[in-house]
């Protein structure tokens, strides 16, 4: 069989070589097109490197094609994949450092909070652009397979405002389970478990290893005894205590979409570890992500070795958009955890919410698994998020820089630090900032220029504490301009 796959943002290289080997570790898709786009001619042209050798290395007859014109790359495609970060690493080192002016102390910034956001604020537009173009000249009934975060907002808006089928992907439950099965002392593939929630927010309601049941109290002991995740993942843990289920997010993840663990400086090195900057550092993913800005560079060499390796040699990883695709077009059954409009699959979140949850997909398509009910805890944290990322979702669509600031003002660690001013003054200081990439608040920009420059809101100084929570104080005070 052959069809056409568009890969949007194909220049995350090492993702991009990662979903197309998957694809062609399948049988029946080693004759189909693989159509690849980005805005950086350069990284387009790095992958394009990558994925041709790959195909001539294993004699098959897919076509690659390489293009910074996307709706040509678009154009005809059964299934088109998001990889993007509107903004890079410019727009997203506002993202920590101006929230960290205001005291909201983020790891990553990329799901809720200030950061995530803003974050969704900029995606959001160029998702409906890709959708316009796969209504206009995609295949008819394409699938969208939306990687990028913040993937509840982005999913939202592709969901309900641009008219596409669409699902959004994710590999944290993959992760979370993988864990799991370690400290449980059992294979992955011993363990069975449904997780359910929304996306970074999703929780292992009913674990079975080896066929046997696993309740919380042995999950708790397990996490605690092991000798490397009872230090790193501490956060995850005492929710696991509390809540009695486990969170598929790392530690510094889970840590900043509550309001409990890093409101206070002088708290947050009691939950953190600084062996990895996912484990909570302060700005941890924006420092990692910096230190590696052209790692496609120094990589290319490793990728391209790679590529000339017989396909036998890559082991087919557990991202979920291979089995999907495979499943559509052969009709071999596949169950994983999928992003998708609520509409009553968890009977205590809300209809429009995005949530992520067990799914089988077939010739017929996705189906989910309906009639799902989250403990009550999980319910309420997620109920939250949910609140959040739908006025996020309305501020993106009207550009209404007051329902920006009412979503930012309702993130539960936003709200946990800051006042209504404070929160008013950050969100003047972060569109500013990232006007660029924010065409829906133009208007905007100029009132909140104005408002800064006679605002008397007082930001805040690092503290003794902090300086323990980088990894170099120094780089981070010079990527925010968090000097006073």
């Amino acid at each position: 069989m052959s069809f056409k796959v568009t890969v949007i943002g194909a220049g995350s290289v090492g993702f991009t070589k990662t979903l197309i080997s998957d694809l062609l570790k399948v049988p029946e898709f080693v004759d189909c097109e693989f159509a690849l786009t980005d805005i950086n001619p350069h990284n387009l042209d790095m992958v394009r490197q990558i994925i041709e050798t790959i195909v001539s290395v294993n004699n098959l007859p897919a076509k690659v094609t390489a293009t910074t014109d996307r709706r040509e790359a678009i154009s005809g495609a059964r299934y088109i994949m998001s990889c993007v970060r509107v903004g890079g690493l410019d727009a997203f080192s506002t993202d920590i450092s101006i929230p960290l002016k205001y005291g909201v102390d983020q790891c990553v910034g990329d799901t809720i909070c200030a950061g995530g956001i803003l974050y969704g604020q900029r995606n959001i537009p160029v998702i409906l652009d890709f959708c316009k173009d796969i209504r206009e000249v995609a295949e008819p009934g394409a699938l969208f397979l939306n990687y990028a975060n913040p993937m509840a907002m982005n999913t939202w808006a592709a969901e309900m405002y641009g008219g596409v089928n669409v699902v959004g992907l994710c590999h944290g439950v993959q992760h979370g389970a993988h864990q799991i099965a370690q400290v449980l002392g059992v294979e992955d593939s011993e363990l069975d478990y449904v997780c359910s929630g929304i996306n970074h927010q999703t929780w292992y309601i009913d674990i079975r290893a080896k066929g046997r049941k696993i309740e919380s109290e042995e999950l708790i002991a397990a996490f605690e005894a092991h000798p490397v995740y009872s230090r790193q993942e501490k956060v995850r843990i005492d929710v696991l205590k509390r809540f009695g289920v486990y969170s598929t997010e790392s530690n510094g993840h889970l840590s900043e979409y509550l309001p409990w663990y890093r409101k206070r400086p002088e708290e947050i090195g009691r939950w953190i570890d600084m062996s990895d900057w996912i484990h909570g550092e302060t700005g941890g993913y924006l420092r990692y992500s910096t230190e590696r800005r052209n790692w496609f560079e120094t990589d290319f060499p490793m990728f391209k070795e790679q590529a000339n390796k017989p396909l036998s040699e890559h082991k087919r990883t557990s991202e979920h958009a291979s089995y999907i695709i495979e499943a559509i077009e052969t009709g071999r059954p596949y169950r994983g955890h999928f992003n998708r409009r609520n509409n009553g699959i968890i009977t205590n979140l809300p209809d429009d919410a995005i949530i992520e949850s067990p799914g089988y997909v077939d010739r017929f398509g996705i189906n989910m698994v309906e009639g799902i009910t989250l403990p009550t805890a999980c319910a309420a944290t997620c109920s939250v998020s949910v609140s959040v990322q739908r006025l996020s979702v309305e501020a993106a669509m009207t550009g209404d820089i007051d329902t920006l600031k009412l979503a930012v003002l309702h993130d539960p660690l936003v709200g946990a630090i800051c006042t209504p001013d404070e929160v008013w003054a950050m969100v003047d200081e972060m569109v500013v900032a990232q006007a660029q990439w924010l065409p829906q608040y133009a208007d905007a920009v100029p009132a909140a220029k104005e408002r800064m420059a006679s605002s008397t809101v007082k930001t805040r100084d690092w503290d003794g504490a902090a300086r323990k929570r980088v990894r170099s104080v120094e780089e981070l005070r010079e990527m925010s301009g968090a000097h006073h």
